[in-house]
């Protein structure tokens, strides 16, 4: 088993086609289904599904892709640290729920590196599919946040994947608004307040359980909601229909706009009371690379933690 081959594995299965494979790899077809095959024959696995339109990892190979990456990365974290790695365009990627905060951390790092020299990637995205990023490799380090509610389940799932959270801030719950919104000048908002207008949250998808929400206090009885799948798209919905969400308080105005603002939730009813505890994940036992120790780095000076 070489290196060359775990590489050929993992894009033939982002790219579900021996065929595409090639041409990005480029290498003849027959040699790479070569190559594949011999890797399977001496692992004593079947690594892909193949058929007529294309190629789908087995159980087995879904796993091994997993670890797969996991070698790349660290080998990759040897070549910068003690090899010649000009010739190899380093990646580095994040995946995060929908925090502007986030990505203008991820903005501050960027913006010390070469890009034609470096392949990055963000993904703001769903909560499973953050924790499913940084299992896979796909990414090197996931946001999100933890509460008293869904820390259980989250935490259960963490450890599944081999995953370890990293605190970065406490936040209480704030209710964000637009600023023309009939209750933005309030000092405090209540949550009998917020029903005649609409709560925005963030779509989960079919796999979507309460535990993954995005929007703290998710076991309150919202008489009103509207699902969306991206923070512009939440934005729009804030001044068109009223909309408000609940987040964590910290709001980026130079990527957001300077017509939001986070006003404090007051809760009358201790059940209702959050506190989101955000931090990020990484693999366990897995060495960061520097552009991941300079994004944390930027996350907390810019949390100022």
């Amino acid at each position: 088993m070489t290196i060359q081959q775990l590489n050929y594995a993992i894009i033939i299965s982002e790219m579900g086609s021996f065929n595409k494979a090639s041409e990005i790899l480029y290498i003849a077809q027959p040699s790479l289904t070569s190559s594949m095959q011999e890797l399977e024959k001496e692992l004593g696995i079947t690594i892909f599904n193949r058929s007529a339109r294309g190629v789908t990892l087995t159980n087995d190979g879904e796993e091994f892709i997993q670890y797969a990456r996991q070698v790349i990365q660290q080998y990759e974290r040897l070549l910068e640290k003690y090899g010649k790695a000009e010739t190899i365009k380093k990646k580095f990627g994040i995946s995060t729920q929908h925090y502007s905060f986030a990505v203008k951390s991820f903005v501050e790092m960027v913006k010390q590196f070469d890009t034609g020299e470096y392949e990055f990637a963000i993904r703001e995205t769903k909560t499973r599919e953050v924790i499913e990023d940084v299992a896979a490799g796909r990414s090197e380090v996931g946001i999100l946040y933890l509460s008293d509610f869904n820390r259980k389940a989250i935490e259960k799932l963490l450890r599944a994947n081999s995953l370890e959270f990293h605190h970065l801030i406490d936040c209480d719950a704030y209710v964000y608004l637009w600023k023309g919104h009939p209750l933005a000048g309030k000092k405090s908002i209540r949550f009998e307040e917020l029903a005649d207008y609409p709560c925005l949250s963030f779509e989960q998808g079919s796999a979507g359980s309460f535990y993954f929400a995005e929007e703290i206090l998710t076991t309150s009885e919202y008489p009103r909601t509207i699902k969306t799948n991206d923070r512009a798209t939440m934005l729009n919905l804030m001044v068109g229909l009223n909309g408000y969400t609940l987040c964590s308080g910290i709001i980026c105005e130079e990527l957001n706009g300077p017509e939001y603002i986070a006003v404090p939730f007051e809760s009358e009813d201790q059940s209702q009371h959050g506190k989101m505890d955000i931090g990020y994940i990484v693999k366990k036992y897995m060495t960061l690379s520097y552009m991941a120790e300079l994004y944390i780095s930027e996350l907390r000076a810019y949390l100022d933690v």
